[in-house]
């Protein structure tokens, strides 16, 4: 069993904290560890093989410095833009029977036994998803698996604690026995619909979370979108190794339609009458989708008042709330304080503040357009901004002015580059730094510091074992950063 992990997404319903460049996945939004580890975790706990990632190309060293931290390794295949997730599942599955054929050949070549070899079974599961009960999802992967050996498609419904109506639903079968036959998948409802679903107790929301074997899956596709398969058939076989990725083949890939697993394959088979080629497992987990802030309030441990309170991505956030009821404050290092209100959401981060009241919390995707419209950088990035060799907060900025504080971790290297607009000042505050400066390359010591020139060519790098802390003094007419050409980069950004 191949778990396939789909990374891709924005997370815009939870701005200001989830960011096009830092998206909720990557962030430890319901733990210490982020959603995007939490479910690298627990695709552990059903299935030793290595694990497939589909990451957007912008995130790639996002995931990879995740999965370096939880010390485990997986196969990142780069999506050049989003197609939705039956294309994204369709790579991840030419991943998958690859890697399969190629056991098969070693095992071949070393005279092993292959008799009654299988293609995979892939456990494909969304990044971003909460599950609170890890063993009854373990039980309902077990359920599932046998069915799915035999070539039917397993899905994870979701037992309903609410008339939601943000959910896509599953019907179920009656009396089908277990694990439990589909008969249709349905659309979004109104409230009066959903209201329906919950009472008659034969629908189940849809997790977006499957059991399918490879094999089995690119049939289907070819079958019902032949468009997609051969997009992504073509653009796998031209993919490229870079560094420790799958780079997808960029210009095959745009062309691919989009679409989802559900529209592509698993709706038809369910029209297809008499077939019953789609069974799920009921799925009773405390499993959320983390769609939106109200969402995250409600799987929120809650004081007297129903009020919650989320420390992002530092201790030190703290709130008073008096005379608040319902309330859900989330705050990085300031104190937040609120008197009087109830059911409201906000939310404190180091550049942007939302105030919303919980029953829109599903609107914020609206405010974020309007952010992207009026070109707000909010939009796109934190201020402390993560690259592959650590990463650097803007702490000021003025006309002729900027100034970032910078770490970098061990091992680590800034591309060797220039500038043309922009004159640096680095000044070492912790560790010890290799520093790269026109022709000459020399180590500056804490509390020690080296001054670039407009135009000089210039690198840093961390040659020791912990963390170094610089504090950048930028000063020029542009500080943008396209202001950079790279000369040499261990990354590959060149």
């Amino acid at each position: 069993m191949t778990p396939v992990i789909l990374a891709g997404g924005s997370g815009e319903r939870l701005w200001p904290l989830s960011r096009r460049s830092f998206p909720k996945q990557f962030i430890g939004l319901a733990a210490d560890q982020s959603l995007f580890q939490q479910t690298v975790r627990r695709a552990a706990s059903v299935s030793d093989a290595t694990p497939i990632v589909v990451v957007n190309d912008e995130h790639r060293f996002l995931a990879a410095e995740q999965l370096r931290e939880l010390g485990a390794s997986a196969s990142i295949l780069l999506e050049p833009e989003g197609r939705n997730t039956a294309p994204a599942i369709a790579l991840a599955a030419f991943q998958a029977m690859a890697d399969f054929r190629r056991q098969v050949s070693d095992a071949n070549a070393s005279c092993d036994d292959t008799t009654g070899s299988e293609a995979p079974i892939l456990l494909v599961l969304a990044a971003d998803h909460v599950i609170q009960d890890v063993a009854a999802f373990e039980r309902a992967v077990t359920e599932l698996e046998p069915a799915v050996r035999q070539g039917k498609f397993g899905i994870f419904g979701v037992v309903p604690t609410e008339p939601a109506t943000g959910f896509g639903y599953i019907e179920a079968s009656a009396d089908s026995g277990r694990p439990v036959a589909v008969d249709r998948f349905v659309e979004k409802p109104d409230l009066a619909t959903a209201r329906k679903y919950v009472q008659s107790g034969k629908f189940y929301w849809n997790s977006g979370m499957f059991l399918t074997r490879a094999d089995r899956y690119l049939d289907e596709l070819k079958r019902f979108r032949p468009d997609i398969f051969a997009a992504c058939e073509t653009a796998f076989s031209t993919s490229k190794t870079d560094l420790d990725f799958i780079r997808i083949d960029s210009d095959v890939f745009k062309h691919c339609p989009s679409d989802s697993i559900d529209y592509a394959v698993m709706e038809p088979l369910c029209a297809e009458k008499g077939a019953g080629q789609v069974v799920m497992a009921p799925l009773d987990a405390g499993w959320s989708d983390v769609g939106s802030w109200s969402s995250l309030w409600q799987i929120s441990e809650k004081g007297v008042d129903g009020n919650a309170l989320l420390s992002a991505g530092s201790p030190t956030g703290k709130s008073i709330m008096k005379d608040t009821q319902n309330t859900f404050i989330v705050t990085s290092d300031r104190l937040v304080a609120t008197l009087g209100v109830e059911d409201l959401v906000v939310v404190d981060t180091a550049d942007a503040l939302l105030v919303a009241h919980r029953d829109r919390a599903q609107d914020v995707k609206a405010v974020v357009a309007e952010i992207r419209e009026h070109g707000y950088s909010q939009y796109e990035c934190h201020r402390e901004v993560y690259r592959p060799w650590g990463q650097y907060d803007s702490i000021g900025q003025g006309a002729k002015y900027q100034v970032k504080r910078i770490r970098v971790k061990p091992g680590g290297r800034l591309s060797l580059q220039v500038h043309q607009q922009r004159a640096e000042h680095w000044v070492v505050v912790s560790g010890t730094a290799k520093v790269t400066n026109g022709d000459k390359t020399f180590l500056v010591h804490e509390n020690e510091s080296t001054f670039i020139p407009i135009g000089q060519r210039h690198s840093l790098e961390n040659p020791t074992s912990e963390d170094i802390e610089i504090i950048e003094v930028q000063s020029g007419s542009y500080f943008g950063e396209d202001d950079i050409t790279r000369l040499e980069d261990l990354y590959g950004r060149l």
